[in-house]
């Protein structure tokens, strides 16, 4: 038993560091070096981190995978032993299960975030866990998974929970993990994608975007949110200059402004 766990844990470890190797790794090359000068205009925060800011995120986010790896090497041994609800014929549902179980994957993570994510930033809890990932005020894509270890249990609880709570196919886990590696990493990229007059349209306002969670990260207690704009929006926890600084970056399209400077220093200690 121990050596299937070992081998499980080796695979998913590897797995999870070369997909944020890729994810992060291209995103970093295209807008942080090949085309930083061209598309500076996207940068959030004019500033570029400095090498010991991207070395902490990358030593972090392996931690995390560690983690992770454990985690899932723990679900594989309690499917094995069929105490998960994860199938592998993918004939026992039908093709629209298959797709409506990515998608309650999607939603309830989004939601399992929101409320986790805002009890990381209880005064009790933020300055000796979640700080670690705010060290990142100015983010880049190798921060997406930079987090504390007991940062990583909780954001990786999600996955138990819905194995023993709904059938899943081993593909349907396959499709959540590469969804949520690219929507972390595009949500701490630093750059801003979506065109202008996304954040007030009638269903993109509903989408969370890069100033999004960029804000969180420099301004702290607000904009909480994962992949949907929903719960920041019904809690009433979006920062109140949210548009008008996702316009203002989208105004400053055309800037080719580049500064290497290291972040600005933020007061972390509070949340």
């Amino acid at each position: 038993m121990l050596e299937s766990f070992f081998a499980r844990f080796a695979i998913i470890f590897s797995a999870a560091t070369l997909r944020y190797v890729v994810f992060a790794g291209v995103v970093y090359l295209l807008f942080y070096v090949w085309k930083k000068r061209d598309w500076i205009g996207m940068k959030i925060q004019q500033k570029f981190p400095n090498r010991e800011h991207i070395k902490r995120e990358v030593l972090y986010s392996m931690l995390t995978f560690l983690v992770f790896a454990f985690i899932g090497g723990g679900v594989f041994l309690l499917r094995n032993a069929g105490y998960t609800k994860i199938y592998s014929d993918f004939n026992e549902y039908s093709v629209g299960y298959f797709i409506f179980s990515v998608l309650v994957f999607i939603v309830a993570h989004d939601t399992y975030f929101y409320w986790t994510h805002r009890l990381m930033h209880h005064k009790k809890i933020y300055k000796y866990v979640h700080l670690v990932h705010h060290q990142s005020t100015n983010p880049t894509p190798w921060a997406s998974f930079a987090f504390h270890p007991l940062e990583a249990v909780v954001e990786i609880g999600i996955l138990p929970i819905i194995v023993f709570a709904m059938p899943v196919h081993p593909f349907a886990i396959l499709a959540w993990v590469l969804y949520m590696t690219f929507m972390n990493v595009l949500g701490h990229s630093g750059f801003e994608f979506y065109p202008a007059g996304f954040t007030k349209g009638a269903i993109t306002k509903w989408h969370n975007t890069s100033t999004h969670h960029n804000m969180h990260h420099r301004l702290v207690n607000c904009n909480y949110g994962l992949y949907f704009n929903v719960w920041d929006m019904i809690m009433r926890t979006n920062h109140e200059k949210y548009h008008d600084s996702f316009e203002a970056v989208r105004q400053n399209y055309n800037s080719k402004k580049v500064e290497t400077e290291p972040d600005a220093t933020t007061d972390l200690q509070t949340a």
